[in-house]
């Protein structure tokens, strides 16, 4: 049977990662997407893209007006927190979202918004899973952009209708090997004999790029405009990973700790609940981590030897 008609949906960084699994899932489940893309950063592929500058509120007004958009899922950003420019960082995260959701509050079509946070923003605790009523404390200046963009978000909930999400960690096919778990992969799968990491002992909450782009396609139609939570509610760490990579592989890999890599005030274990995302959307189940790093492993043939 043909996907429903869900009307138009526009996804802002569509380009990136995430918008790179996310837009033909939207596709699928029947809706007309439209990616915005910066200049240069536009794909060989069969989407409709829009490019433009998002600090730019007269040229987001014109997409608006010109694809009347349903729903608005806002993904661009800067999103590597070591990112050396930081004007240009907190430009993008917030007044870039500034700039959108004041387009949107204009727009004749009055489209929703899935705004893409960070579960970062909370303050740590090892203790228990972090839901989404726990204490607010970023940490870094991508956190801090994150939730300055969250605090905007407010002052436009009397004209929009606003859904913040806040992603734990998540990795897939695609993701830079700036991240900590495509650069182990990496190093696997090209059989490299050295690899140097920082902390390999904390345990963070990983989740399948692809189970989060179904979380967002899910939350696009879901009732309420509540704070959800996305993550898989389990915890690994770069030790257990490089231990699973290696049984998968039979490659021996010696890990070397660099120091320049080693972040002292890294809490020990952060673990996000996804207990409001499940109510939400029943039919919604993380897959076993083991599951990703075997599609991210298969990405590309492993070299002979």
């Amino acid at each position: 049977m043909p996907a429903p008609d869900r009307g138009t949906a526009l996804v802002t960084g569509g380009t990136g990662f995430t918008g790179h699994h996310l837009l033909p899932a939207l596709a699928q489940a029947g809706y007309r997407t439209i990616s915005l893309a910066k200049p240069g950063e536009t794909r060989a592929d069969k989407l409709l893209h829009r490019v433009g500058d998002l600090l730019q509120q007269d040229f987001l007004e014109a997409v608006l007006a010109d694809t009347a958009p349903d729903i608005i899922i806002h993904l661009a950003a800067i999103s590597f927190a070591g990112h050396q420019d930081l004007g240009e960082l907190y430009r993008t995260n917030i007044l870039g979202t500034r700039a959108l959701l004041a387009a949107a509050a204009g727009a004749a079509s009055r489209p929703r918004i899935l705004l893409a946070s960070s579960g970062g923003i909370y303050r740590p605790d090892s203790s228990r899973p972090l839901d989404e009523e726990a204490a607010i404390a970023p940490g870094n200046d991508y956190q801090l952009s994150k939730y300055a963009a969250e605090l905007l978000a407010d002052q436009f909930r009397d004209r929009l209708a606003i859904r913040v999400v806040r992603p734990f960690n998540y990795t897939g096919v695609g993701q830079s090997d700036s991240f900590i778990i495509p650069k182990i992969v990496r190093a696997y799968r090209h059989r490299d004999s050295v690899i140097r990491l920082g902390n390999i002992d904390v345990e963070r909450d990983f989740s399948d790029v692809r189970d989060v782009v179904a979380a967002y396609v899910g939350l696009c139609e879901a009732p309420g405009e509540d704070t959800v939570n996305i993550c898989s509610g389990d915890c690994t760490s770069p030790r257990a990973v490089l231990a699973g990579l290696a049984r998968m592989t039979g490659h021996a890999l010696e890990v070397e700790i660099d120091q320049r890599l080693v972040r002292h005030t890294d809490p020990p274990r952060l673990m996000g609940c996804n207990r409001r995302l499940r109510s939400l959307l029943p039919g919604w189940r993380p897959r076993p981590f083991r599951e990703t790093l075997a599609w991210m492993l298969e990405d590309e043939p492993l070299p002979a030897g």
